[in-house]
């Protein structure tokens, strides 16, 4: 942690130290998500989150691997001698073949997730991977609204309330995500005077289902996820499956979870209204 908390300090003093009026917040693996989400909450100017994403599934001999956790599989193998040290490289080869972070919902994803249901980060946009042609698009998309968000002075301490916290733990137990996501949103919350504690993750946590099943504990990898709909169709499966009033109309995910809704996945990008924060207009469709 000691890390992030540095990388959090370091952002933080770059936004404050020269004339910024609003900030796009480039995340990458792990804890970059939550060390820049902490220094911008703590200098609250207009902010948005452009994350990494994370690589293509991997591939081995037919079988789609994922990076990171299989390693751990592939590595007893070669000591049960059930594979081989040439065989092994070829795993390496082919878990990581893209661009990206962890293509597995480890904390890489998840924070990327999470910053897309606290409503810092365009909706729709975590899953999709590094090397799609669409994070051009992102990218561009993150930029014109970050300009629109200066023009409405809006906020971290603006857009990181209690509900959206509430909304991104739920986000976090339907995907089955980390326990380290405890850790950083405890973090992201106390720069923003959010009063959170693990308790928090008790009503909340216990009330959602694990809906996606993703590696390291499922089947699917992010790629998957991606072409599944990607956090808001987690969103809207939550809500049909229970009360629809649960997740709160502060979140920037909630315009995502309305029954009905459809990602536009197979058209593209997102549509360019889907603003952080904003209450809500959706990147969705409701065909």
């Amino acid at each position: 942690m000691m890390f992030r908390n540095l990388v959090s300090m370091d952002v933080e003093e770059a936004i404050r130290g020269n004339p910024m009026d609003g900030a796009v917040l480039l995340a990458g693996c792990d804890t970059t998500t939550p060390a820049l989400l902490m220094g911008a909450a703590s200098a609250n100017i207009p902010a948005i989150v452009v994350s990494g994403r994370p690589m293509l599934n991997g591939r081995f001999r037919g079988e789609e691997i994922g990076s990171g956790t299989d390693a751990w599989r592939f590595s007893e193998m070669v000591k049960a001698g059930e594979m081989t040290q040439e065989e092994i490289i070829g795993t390496e080869a082919g878990s990581a073949r893209s661009a990206g972070h962890c293509n597995t919902m480890g904390t890489a994803s998840m924070m990327a997730s999470i910053a897309e249901a606290l409503g810092m980060a365009l909706s729709g946009t975590a899953a999709i991977p590094a090397v799609d042609s669409g994070r051009r698009v992102i990218a561009q998309m993150s930029g014109r609204r970050i300009v629109d968000m200066v023009k409405e002075d809006l906020r971290p301490s603006d857009i990181l309330t209690r509900p959206a916290f509430e909304n991104a733990i739920r986000a976090n137990g339907a995907l089955g995500g980390p326990t380290n996501a405890v850790i950083h949103l405890l973090a992201i919350a106390g720069r923003v005077g959010v009063d959170l504690t693990p308790e928090d993750w008790d009503h909340p946590g216990r009330e959602m289902p694990t809906i996606v099943n993703l590696r390291p504990n499922g089947k699917y990898l992010m790629e998957n996820f991606c072409y599944a709909g990607g956090l808001p169709a987690v969103l809207r499966a939550w809500r049909r499956a229970g009360d629809p009033e649960t997740f709160s109309r502060e979140s920037a995910s909630d315009a995502a979870s309305r029954p009905g809704a459809r990602l536009q996945l197979d058209r593209g990008l997102p549509r360019a209204d889907r603003r952080p924060g904003s209450r809500m207009r959706g990147s969705v469709s409701t065909a």
